[in-house]
């Protein structure tokens, strides 16, 4: 279906409505008015695209109120023959109910054409995690870690990743003030701008200690950053830093490709269930919204009582 320039203005008028309210309304982190905007743009391009035209006669979009669910059927069958997974496909397509969601409030439509989309199955994988044990060996290995600053700071990303479960992005936003070395916890700001409290462990405790104390050390910093985790300069540290870090740290103690900062986040949640711990604490613990999420690790858990009972029982 293609859109003539002027029409993509209007198009382009209700997008940047919603872009605000997202931003500044809901207060979505960047991350995510980052990712919604991207989405939305890909259906625009798609939508102005030649090559997308319909075989039938049909009439120009000059409004959002024009588009259908075969509009949006026919994107997903693109996206599909781009070879674009099923949990990406399923992302760009709860953007587009958030979309139309807010168009439906604002008036500017009557009828929301996602309500007869179905999103594609996404195949469950189970949490990809490390041996804790190996992790756990690997962090009191005081030669695997150097001495100096950013061996420190090194040790502190992979401690802190497994020791409280915090995302990627929440680790970046932790600032100095959040850690309560009395009462032994740190304050994360999580999605949708929810705050939660995460207790601390006594090594981690003294870690923390040792790392701010040499941080101020540094006379090359300035001091500028306010946030806990900062670059060989002293200024915010940033996702592929910490992404590296964790990289090049894994990869001494697994061999499995995906070696993240989420797979520590699994690690975390799935060694605590591993141990005992009740399922609806772990959801608090991780921040989730729903304690769906959160029962993922139990099948982790199924997975390494099914491998005892393998190796131990003489039937198996």
């Amino acid at each position: 279906m293609y859109i003539h320039g002027s029409d993509v203005q209007v198009v382009f008028m209700f997008t940047e409505r919603f872009i605000r309210y997202i931003k500044f309304e809901k207060r979505y982190s960047p991350h995510t008015v980052s990712a919604y905007e991207s989405d939305l743009q890909q259906f625009v391009d798609f939508l102005n695209n030649p090559e997308n035209i319909t075989p039938a006669p049909v009439p120009e979009i000059d409004h959002p109120s024009q588009i259908t669910h075969h509009h949006i059927r026919n994107w997903m069958v693109e996206l599909m023959n781009q070879h674009i997974i099923a949990r990406s496909i399923n992302r760009k397509i709860a953007t587009l109910r958030k979309y139309f969601k807010f168009l439906l409030q604002e008036g500017a439509i009557e009828v929301n054409p996602t309500a007869k989309i179905s999103a594609p199955k996404v195949p469950k994988n189970l949490p990809i995690v490390v041996e804790d044990a190996k992790l756990t060996q690997m962090l009191d290995d005081s030669e695997v870690f150097g001495s100096d600053f950013v061996g420190l700071r090194d040790k502190l990303i992979i401690e802190m990743l497994f020791g409280t479960g915090m995302r990627l992005s929440e680790l970046l936003g932790v600032k100095d003030t959040d850690i309560n070395l009395y009462e032994g916890t740190v304050k994360v700001l999580g999605k949708r701008n929810k705050e939660r409290i995460i207790p601390v462990n006594h090594e981690l405790k003294l870690l923390i200690t040792e790392y701010q104390e040499l941080k101020k050390k540094q006379e090359f910093f300035n001091n500028n950053s306010l946030t806990l985790i900062v670059t060989n300069k002293g200024t915010d540290a940033y996702a592929k830093l910490v992404y590296l870090t964790v990289q090049k740290y894994l990869s001494y103690i697994s061999t499995q490709n995906k070696k993240s900062p989420h797979v520590l986040r699994h690690t975390f949640a799935t060694s605590l269930l591993n141990r005992g711990a009740d399922l609806n604490a772990i959801k608090e613990l991780l921040g989730h919204a729903n304690l769906s999420a959160t029962q993922i690790y139990t099948h982790n858990s199924v997975e390494r009582l099914k491998s005892i009972y393998k190796q131990a029982h003489p039937k198996a």
